[in-house]
C-alpha cells in the first residue's frame, strides 16, 4: 500500500509540474508582445511609449533570459505566489481565493444532483425489462453529452426566468440563483456517469457471480442492485476524477452566461484582459483542484479492489 502512495504522490507532483510548465510555455512564448498589452492596460496600444514597455519588462521581470524567468517564477510558485494583477495590482492567489468559495459551492450542488441522477438513470434503464424504456432512458446520456453547456444554460434560463418567471437568471445571491447553474453542470455530469455505470453494469451483470446469486435464491431486484451494482460502481468512482476537471471547464461558460461572480469568470475576465500573472496561477490552481481529486479516486480504489496494491501481473491475477 505503501508503494502504492507513494507512485500516486509522485505522479501528482509530475502533472502540476507539466501544468505549470506548458502554461509558462504558452502564456510567455507564444507570438505576441503581452507587454504591449500591459503598459496599455486595455487601452489604446498605439499610444504606449518605449518607456512604458521598458518599465513594465522590468517591473515583471520579462526583461531577463526566459531560462531565468522560469526559474524565478517557477520557485515564487512553489511558494503559492504568483505575482499580482496586471490590471487591479491585487496579489494573485487573494483574487483566487475570493473567487473560489463561488465555485465550490457551484461544484457541491453541481456534483449533488449529478451523482443520483446520472446513477438512477443507469440502474434503471439497466434494470427494466420493457425494451423502450431500456433505449430511451440509455439514449438520454448521449443527449446530455452532446448538448452544449451554454446552450443548455440558456435554455433553461428562456424557459424558468424569463417564459415562467420561477426562477432568477442571474445573480448569486441566493440558493435560489444557484438552482438553474447547477442544473447547466449537472446535465452533462449526469451523462457522462450514466454512460459510464451503464456499461459497467451490463459487463457485471455478465459475469458468472450473477448466475450463482440466482441460483442461490437472490431477487432479481438484490442481484441488480446488491450484487452487480456494488461491483460496477469501480467504473463510476474512476469519472468522479475526471468531473472535476469538467466541472472547473463548465464554470467558465456557466459563470458567465449566469453571471455569477467565481473562478469561472475570473477566468474568463482574466484570458479577454490577457492578465497572465492571474490567468497563469488559475491554470495551476485548476490543475491543482484536478490533481488532488484524481489522487483521492487513486487512494479510494483499493478499498474496493485490494488487488491493485499489489505489484506484478501474478499478484493481480491471483
Amino acid at each position: 500500500m505503501a508503494n502504492y502512495v507513494v507512485r500516486r504522490l509522485a505522479q501528482a507532483v509530475f502533472v502540476l509540474w507539466a501544468a505549470y510548465t506548458l502554461s509558462f510555455g504558452v502564456l510567455y512564448l507564444l507570438p505576441g508582445d503581452p507587454v504591449t498589452v500591459m503598459a496599455a492596460g486595455g487601452g489604446d496600444s498605439t499610444s504606449v511609449t518605449p518607456e512604458q514597455l521598458a518599465s513594465v519588462r522590468t517591473r515583471y521581470g520579462l526583461d531577463r533570459p526566459v531560462a531565468e524567468q522560469y526559474a524565478t517564477r517557477l520557485g515564487h510558485a512553489l511558494h503559492g505566489d504568483f505575482g499580482a494583477s496586471v490590471h487591479t495590482g491585487e496579489p494573485v492567489g487573494r483574487m483566487i481565493a475570493d473567487a473560489t468559495p463561488a465555485t465550490l459551492e457551484l461544484t457541491a450542488a453541481t456534483l449533488a444532483l449529478a451523482l443520483p441522477l446520472g446513477s438512477g438513470v443507469a440502474l434503471a434503464g439497466t434494470y427494466t425489462r420493457r425494451r423502450w424504456a431500456a433505449q430511451l432512458l440509455l439514449s438520454l446520456p448521449s443527449a446530455g453529452v452532446a448538448a452544449p453547456t451554454f446552450w443548455a444554460g440558456l435554455v433553461l434560463i428562456q424557459f424558468f426566468s424569463f417564459r415562467w418567471g420561477l426562477l432568477p437568471a442571474f445573480g448569486d445571491g441566493s440558493a435560489a440563483s444557484l438552482l438553474l447553474p447547477a442544473v447547466t453542470l449537472a446535465l452533462p455530469a449526469a451523462a457522462l456517469i450514466a454512460q459510464v455505470f451503464a456499461k459497467s453494469l451490463r459487463t457485471a451483470l455478465a459475469e458468472p457471480y450473477i448466475g450463482t446469486a440466482v441460483a442461490k435464491g437472490a431477487s432479481r431486484l438484490r442481484v441488480h442492485f446488491s450484487h452487480a451494482a456494488r461491483n460496477a460502481a469501480l467504473a463510476p468512482l474512476t469519472v468522479a476524477g475526471v468531473l472535476v476537471g469538467h466541472v472547473l471547464a463548465g464554470s467558465v461558460v456557466v459563470e458567465t452566461v449566469f453571471s455569477r461572480n467565481g473562478i469561472g469568470r475570473l477566468t474568463a475576465t482574466a484570458v479577454t484582459a490577457q492578465d497572465i500573472p492571474v490567468v497563469q496561477g488559475l491554470v495551476v490552481s485548476g490543475a491543482c483542484a484536478f490533481v488532488l481529486a484524481n489522487l483521492a479516486v487513486d487512494l479510494l480504489h483499493p478499498v474496493f479492489d485490494p488487488r491493485l496494491t499489489a505489484t506484478g501481473p501474478t499478484a493481480v491475477a491471483t
